[in-house]
C-alpha cells in the first residue's frame, strides 16, 4: 500500500492554486481516481486530505457508529458534509477553497504533511509548532518506557 510521506512547503498563487507534491499525486493516482478529497481536520487547525482509500477508511470507521444516531450525523456532517473533491490540473495544481483556507489560517504558503494513509495541509508556522510538540510528545512517551536508546533516526 502506498503512503503519503514527508512534508513540503508550497506557495499559493493569486488564483488560490497550489501544486500538490508529485509523490502525493502518485499515491492519489494509484489508489483511485487521482482526485484530492479535503475536509477541515477535526482536531487541528489544518485540512485533512487524501484519495478514495482515505474515504473508504473513514466510511469503515463510521460502520461502528450506531446508524441514524446523533453521533453518526455529527461525524458524517463534519467529514463528508464538509468534504470537497478537487481535480488536479495538468500542471499538478488544485485550487484550495477559501473556507478550508480560513479553517487552517492558510494565506500565501501551505505545508503538505504526509501522515501515511492521509495527509494534512497546514499554515507553515503552525505546522512547525505542531511538529515540535509532536516530537516532544513522542520523546516523553518513549522515555516513559525507557525506549529512547532504540528510536529510529536518533
Amino acid at each position: 500500500m502506498d503512503r503519503f510521506v514527508s512534508n513540503f512547503k508550497n506557495r499559493i498563487d493569486a488564483k488560490g492554486r497550489v501544486s500538490v507534491p508529485a509523490g502525493f499525486r502518485s499515491v492519489l493516482t494509484r489508489e483511485g481516481d487521482g482526485a484530492v478529497y479535503l475536509y477541515p481536520a477535526l482536531g487541528a487547525p489544518a485540512i485533512d486530505g487524501g484519495g478514495t482509500a482515505m474515504l473508504d477508511k473513514v466510511a469503515a470507521l463510521l460502520e461502528d457508529v450506531a446508524p441514524f444516531s446523533e453521533e453518526m450525523d455529527s461525524l458524517s456532517t463534519a467529514i463528508f458534509g464538509d468534504s470537497v473533491r478537487l481535480n488536479i490540473d495538468a500542471d499538478g495544481r488544485i485550487i484550495l477553497p477559501e473556507n478550508l483556507r480560513a479553517h487552517a489560517s492558510i494565506k500565501d504558503f501551505v505545508s503538505f504533511v504526509g501522515l501515511g494513509a492521509k495527509f494534512q495541509l497546514w499554515e507553515p508556522e503552525r505546522f512547525a509548532d505542531h511538529q515540535a510538540k509532536a516530537r516532544a510528545r513522542v520523546r516523553d512517551y518513549l522515555e516513559s518506557f525507557g525506549s529512547t536508546k532504540s528510536t529510529p533516526g536518533s
